[in-house]
């Protein structure tokens, strides 16, 4: 799947059933289900779990502990703003 693809599906009532956990998890956050994605992605002991609870956890505005998520995800908080690391996430996965 390319990310437009994927994009475009924001609009479906469900996620992609083809794509990862991960995917959905951010799927779910971008229909604005913020408590969806993160039951989801709480779940998973892995550096992208990791680095995905750590961009929830700041988008909810919790900067202390989205520090401790990317820490555990070996990244450091991004400066730029939250669409464009969920691009960049969801760029990245796809990738794999």
């Amino acid at each position: 799947m390319k990310y437009d693809e994927f994009k475009s599906a924001i609009s479906s009532p469900a996620p992609p059933a083809e794509v990862s956990i991960y995917l959905k998890a951010l799927w779910y956050d971008a229909k604005n289900d913020w408590e969806r994605s993160h039951n989801i992605i709480q779940e998973y002991d892995t550096k992208t779990a990791f680095w995905i609870h750590a961009y929830l956890h700041r988008k909810e505005g919790d900067p202390g502990n989205a520090s401790y998520w990317y820490q555990k995800a070996g990244r450091k908080m991004p400066g730029y703003d939250l669409e464009k690391e969920w691009e960049e996430i969801v760029k990245q996965l796809l990738d794999q």
